[in-house]
């Protein structure tokens, strides 16, 4: 049969645009269902949000275009730096003793999302936008897609469809794929401060008995906030001036930075850990958010769907090389399988972090404070988990 497009991509942000730029070497039609205009993405407040990025993150934008451009505007994470308030567990890491130049960056959603779009324009790839996706069905051969534009309508088959809309994916509903949601009852609170002393790029993780508390370096003295808090306990601080909010965060955080004072608005979003029940349906892979959500502990969020893109771009254009379909159901089963173990560790890793540290309860205190000292001066296992906050876990694919 006839085909439009050979993959149709709905979400054209970071993940579904990555994915878009890393089959862009291949023979592949690709095509990105986009529902919201440039113009109003652009002067979207969700592009104030800085973003963690591992080393390993990092070299996948790169191997795609867009790393050259906007790791320009990110700051690099020379040091890591875990401790549990009112405690003396400690763990610190460095990018020295790991022979690279940064064990990961932040950039801003923004600077990020404009190399994307600016890559995109200049590829082959189609982009239809603004469009929404109203309907669709698989058929042996061929998913096919309804789309409403404005009053208009149209319909689009593709040999493979990929959910990249995020958390609310529309595709995930349409195919009425469930979800296993646990509501962690907290609220981050997401903002930046200025300091007081110059950061040495320092990346600070506090776990304080209602949640974590990173600090993120974005300048000299400038730090991107993300403070765990209960709901109930959140909506007070949002509430408070800034004078009283940056006095609670300081008693929360230390001197570590020196004085520091609210440098932006503040902003908050619910938390919860939120898996899609399975990550295929015929001809269809989900991927990002619209598969998985994660609680912003050890910034893995982005980071995790970056590596769905780097696997399936690596899969795709191995199965193209060898003539074989890209949406067949065993192409699919081996994707999910492929993935299955990262994010069934990354998922497992945060939700126990958060659990283990959102509790003063007297002995779990003493043992994960003694964990974190022990695990600060036994080197292998500092390494390992050096590795891991890189997102070298496993193997970087390669692709295109």
């Amino acid at each position: 049969m006839t085909y439009d497009y050979d993959v149709l991509i709905v979400g054209g942000g970071l993940v579904g645009g990555s994915l878009a730029l890393a089959l862009g070497n291949t023979a592949l039609r690709i095509g990105i269902i986009e529902s919201i205009a440039e113009e109003k993405r652009i002067t979207s407040s969700a592009g104030e949000r800085a973003l963690a990025l591992a080393w390993g993150s990092a070299q996948i934008l790169e191997q795609i275009g867009v790393w050259q451009g906007a790791g320009t505007k990110a700051a690099p994470i020379r040091h890591i730096h875990v401790s549990d308030r009112g405690h003396f567990g400690k763990l610190r890491m460095s990018a020295e003793r790991e022979g690279v130049p940064a064990l990961g960056y932040v950039a801003t959603a923004r600077a990020l999302e404009e190399e994307v779009a600016a890559r995109l324009k200049q590829s082959p790839v189609s982009l239809i936008c603004p469009a929404s996706v109203a309907g669709l069905k698989a058929g042996g051969e061929a998913v096919h897609v309804c789309l409403r534009m404005g009053t208009a309508s149209t319909n689009l088959t593709a040999k493979l469809l990929v959910a990249a809309d995020g958390g609310n994916s529309t595709v995930r509903k349409l195919l009425e794929i469930g979800q296993t949601v646990r509501d962690y009852g907290q609220t981050a609170i997401v903002t930046e401060v200025a300091t007081g002393k110059s950061s040495d790029y320092t990346a600070y993780e506090r776990f304080t008995p209602v949640g974590p508390l990173a600090f993120l370096p974005v300048a000299k003295k400038r730090y991107s906030v993300v403070w765990t808090q209960k709901a109930d306990d959140a909506a007070d601080l949002l509430a408070s001036s800034e004078l009283a909010f940056a006095e609670k965060l300081q008693s929360a955080f230390g001197y570590w930075l020196g004085k520091i004072a609210l440098a932006s608005r503040r902003q908050a979003f619910p938390l919860k850990l939120i898996r899609a029940e399975r990550m295929t349906d015929e001809r269809v892979v989900l991927i990002g958010n619209a598969m998985h959500q994660l609680h912003p502990v050890a910034g893995q969020g982005l980071n995790l769907g970056l590596r769905d893109v780097a696997m399936l771009a690596e899969m795709l254009s191995a199965r193209l090389e060898f003539g074989e379909d890209i949406g067949g159901r065993d192409f699919l089963e081996r994707y999910a399988l492929a993935r299955q173990a990262d994010l069934d560790r990354v998922i497992r890793f945060t939700d126990s972090t958060v659990r283990l540290f959102s509790t003063d309860f007297a002995p779990l205190a003493v043992a994960r404070n003694a964990g974190l000292l022990a695990l600060d001066r036994f080197l292998p296992g500092k390494r390992l988990l050096s590795q891991y906050a890189m997102g070298l876990g496993d193997r970087i694919p390669r692709f295109g």
